[in-house]
Order: structure tokens, then sequence, then C-alpha cells
């Protein structure tokens, strides 16, 4: 009954270690940790120079469209050596040096002002769209992090339980082997031992997703200790 009784703490404390393990990380969290990884974050995450590139580029379009309105103004320049003459049949006069003209295409003119008010438009829009990608950017890292703490402190629970079970599961395997305790209770032992273990090998994947996904949006491998 004693050893049946063991059986049944064990399991109930490997149910309880998901709980355990989200109420370990409160003590974890390190403000100066969050901060450096927002800013490694703004500066290596590639969505984020995407978006930065895409600003950038609507704020050319904005000089663009100021310097089109130079479209409708033209210049040229003639060269004739010295000495030289040039005859024309038709205009016998001698070219030479700049010629400036204007050409007015209406209808492009008027268009200008719309289009400069638009390049203008879609510069904001930029800009707000870069405002709200740090901020959900913010909120990412965050998430990742305690995510991150949250795996790694449920290994370190669950690492302990497979250690704990395992050495139940040989103290009842010697007690077995002298007769001091039943098939059911030792097979028991095994039983859980290996439910230990299966949660262990899970949670290890988990820590190492939840880590690979932190280092994703940092740009960088977590520091050693972290």
């Amino acid at each position: 009954m004693k050893n049946i009784s063991l059986i049944a703490l064990l399991l109930f404390a490997l149910g309880g270690t998901k709980l355990s393990a989200q109420e370990s990380i409160l003590g974890q969290v390190n403000k100066a940790d969050i901060e450096q990884y927002i800013a490694l974050a703004k500066q290596n995450y590639v969505k984020r120079k995407i978006q930065g590139v895409s600003t950038e580029s609507m704020k050319n379009d904005v000089s663009m469209a100021k310097v089109s309105y130079l479209d409708i103004f033209n210049a040229s320049y003639f060269y004739r050596p010295q000495g030289n003459t040039v005859i024309d049949p038709v205009n016998p006069y001698n070219i030479n040096g700049f010629q400036f003209g204007v050409n007015i295409n209406l209808g492009a003119l008027l268009q200008k002002p719309f289009i400069l008010k638009k390049a203008k438009a879609n510069y904001k829009v930029a800009q707000l769209e870069a405002l709200d990608f740090d901020t959900q950017l913010v909120v990412e890292v965050k998430k990742r992090y305690y995510n991150y703490l949250q795996e790694k402190a449920r290994l370190k629970v669950l690492t302990q339980s497979a250690s704990d079970s395992k050495g139940v599961a040989e103290s009842l395997r010697r007690k077995f082997e002298r007769s001091e305790t039943s098939l059911e209770v030792f097979n028991q032992s095994r039983v859980t031992q290996s439910s230990a273990e299966t949660l262990k090998v899970e949670a290890e994947g988990n820590f190492l997703k939840a880590k690979d996904l932190l280092e994703e949006i940092i740009g960088q491998e977590i520091p050693a200790g972290k």
C-alpha cells in the first residue's frame, strides 16, 4: 500500500509539472534582456528591414513627384567648332550655343499636384505601417521570450521528474527482486518512468523550437546562460 501511494504521488507530480513550469518563470523575467532582444530584433529582423526599404521607397516617390514638375522644361546645347559654318538652306542661320524651350502638356501639368499628393499619402501610410510593425514586433519579441522561458522551466521540471521516476522505478525493481513488492506495483513504476521520459523528450523538442523562434526574431544566438 505504501508503494502504491508513492506511485500515485509521482503521477500527481508529473501531472502538475505544466502548472509548476508556468508559475516558475515569473522570477526569471529580466527586463534588461527584453529590451536587449527588442533592440536586436529592430536591428536584425529581416521583415523589419523589408518594411524599412518599402518606407524609403515611398519617400523617394515623393521626391520624384516634386521634381517631375521640371518635365515641362527642356534644354539643349549645339556645338559648332570655331571657324566652321553651318548652312541650312531653309533657315540660313548659324546654330551654336544653348537652346531652351518649354513644352506644356496641359493634362500632364494638371496631374502633377494630384500625383504629388498621392505620393505623400502613400509615404504617410508607409510611415504608419512601419510604426505599427514596430509595435507588433515588440509584442512578438516578448511573446517569444516568455514562451522560451516557459519551455525552459518546463524542461527543467520534467527532467527532474524523469530522474525521480527513474529512481523510484529502480528502487521498486530491487524490492521486487527481493519479493518485497508486487509485480503490479513494479510494472506501474515502469509505466510511470516511461511516461516521464516521454514528457521529457517532448519538452526538449518544445524548448528547442522556442529557442529557435526567439533567435530568429533577434537575429542571433541567445547568449549563454540566458
